[in-house]
């Protein structure tokens, strides 16, 4: 076997069974990005960009964001400095897992004309390389969840959405520093990723160590880390990582109750608060891009001058644009009173006759980036409450 030394701990290359937690030292976690792309897979995660934490491909530790971390409130985002070299010491970044796995544009036919009338040719999907997504948070698992529900459960199965989703590994980080904007515990879906991962990391920075005690959730994922040097870990560092966890599900931002909650805001569909959030409201759709779960889309079609060739897009939208709800003769939802009802009320309560589970995973996002500062914890709140009126 393999052995090195790390910070005084003997790390070796061994066998690891499903739902094993080990220890992994810091420089020995390149060592997994290293396994990652020996098999074939395109690992994206966190980087610094633009002044924001964002997904994209990355090689190695180089690529994470360390020692940053994020400052969030309603309409407001910003990076600053921390005192460690945390690699994950922030929330939810602007962007989703969700650009990867339902992007924001394709093609999903070409069409040519014929004397006869016209051939239509599928656009073939490119051979892509297998995706690996490393540091997924618990409610992005949460939401990776819920579309897949949209999208795979149904009776419909988008071929788009399976072909990356099939061949997707995913390696989980557990939040430790939760946003003001946070609210997962309160919907049970964070900060601890407990299911949907191949690999869940719990970063540890104590006495002068850097270490991470790795999770293996699959079969898979225990035969990865069989190739990267580690140590078991002992039941005080599980303790001390639970404990870490813990504190975190205590130093949430913000909560959203929600028993009971579907049937309080079905009873208050006509409340006036609708018209007073309508007043803030831009109808922007930034609450709907930054969502993990919004999967609204339009249909396009595009003809070239001669009409020889036409080709038919799908590309994101939202339930805030006047024209997504257009039917011959006008829009349902004239209003932005009524799209934004839509919004919250098919994320809070609908979603559940739809899918069998909320639209919501507390991530926060939609309150950072609502240029008006709308807080959806807030609208919920008030508008369950008995008299429409915020409690």
């Amino acid at each position: 076997m393999e052995t090195a030394r790390r910070a005084g701990l003997r790390t070796v290359r061994q066998p690891v069974k499903l739902g094993d937690t080990v220890v992994v030292e810091r420089p020995e976690l390149d060592t997994l990005f290293d396994v990652l792309r020996r098999r074939g897979y395109r690992v994206l995660g966190p980087t610094l960009r633009d002044e924001a934490i964002v997904y994209d491909e990355i090689d190695g530790v180089a690529d994470l964001p360390a020692g940053w971390t994020d400052e969030q409130s309603p309409a407001r985002y910003r990076l600053r400095r921390r005192e460690d070299s945390a690699l994950f010491g922030y929330a939810c970044p602007p962007q989703s897992w969700k650009r990867f796995l339902f992007p924001p544009a394709i093609t999903l036919f070409r069409a040519r004309r014929t004397k006869g009338g016209f051939d239509v040719e599928p656009v073939e999907q490119e051979a892509e390389p297998p995706m690996a997504f490393f540091g997924v948070r618990a409610c992005e698992l949460a939401a990776i969840a819920a579309q897949d529900r949209v999208f795979l459960r149904g009776p419909y199965v988008d071929p788009h959405y399976r072909s990356r989703r099939e061949r997707l590994l995913i390696v989980a980080v557990h939040c430790l520093d939760p946003a003001g904007t946070c609210f997962c515990a309160s919907l049970g879906t964070g900060p601890r990723a407990r299911v949907g991962f191949d690999l869940a990391l719990t970063e540890r920075l104590e006495d002068g160590r850097h270490a991470f005690l790795v999770e293996a959730g699959t079969a898979l994922g225990a035969e990865l880390m069989a190739e990267v040097p580690h140590a078991p870990a002992s039941e005080a560092e599980r303790r001390r990582a639970q404990e870490a966890v813990d504190s975190a599900a205590e130093r949430m931002g913000r909560a959203l109750p929600t028993d009971g909650l579907r049937e309080r805001l079905l009873r208050h569909y006509e409340s006036p608060r609708f018209e007073e959030v309508a007043r803030r409201c831009l109808a922007c759709a930034n609450c709907t891009m930054v969502c993990p779960t919004c999967f609204c889309a339009s249909v396009e079609d595009a003809t070239d001058l001669a009409g020889e060739k036409t080709e038919r897009g799908r590309k994101w939208d939202s339930c805030f644009s006047l024209d997504f709800s257009y039917l011959h003769g006008g829009s349902v939802r004239r209003s932005v009173a009524a799209r934004y009802r839509q919004w919250i009320l098919h994320k809070l309560a609908f979603w559940h006759d739809q899918f069998g589970s909320g639209g919501c995973v507390g991530c926060g996002r939609c309150i950072a980036w609502c240029p008006a500062g709308i807080d959806i914890t807030e609208e919920a709140l008030a508008l369950g409450s008995e008299e429409g009126r915020e409690p």
